[in-house]
This record gives C-alpha cells, structure tokens and sequence, in this order.
C-alpha cells in the first residue's frame, strides 16, 4: 500500500479527517491507536491516532468489484 499526503481518498474524495466507512479492526500503541478501516469506495486505509491527531498513513486501491477479472 502507498503511503498518503492527500486529505481525501484519491479514489473517490471521502475526506480522511470524515468517519471512515468500516472499521475493521483497532490496535492500542504506546502512543494511541492504529486502525484498518475500509473506505465507501473499498479502499483499505491505515489510519494512526496519536499526539499529532487521526492521520491515514497508507491506503489500498478501491477493492475489486465482483465478477470483476483479476489481473
């Protein structure tokens, strides 16, 4: 996954400081937390909450539709 500058997902414009769509799963650091979430569009994010505030850090492309080929 690419690491993120942007403020928005560039798959779909869901801004990153807006709840993401899913939270798949949530893990204490010694800092705050890191979340895997899922975005409307399907594009999984890693988003890191600490000192600095909710960031996403890394982000998929949009998941694969289905009956869509793989490559």
């Amino acid at each position: 996954m690419p690491s993120t500058d942007a403020t928005a997902c560039p798959h779909c414009g869901w801004p990153d400081r807006g709840e993401p769509f899913r939270v798949l799963s949530r893990h204490t650091t010694a800092t705050g937390h890191t979340e895997w979430t899922r975005c409307g569009c399907g594009s999984l994010q890693v988003r890191v909450a600490d000192g600095r505030g909710t960031r996403v850090v890394s982000r998929s492309g949009p998941a694969a539709r289905a009956g869509a080929a793989c490559h």
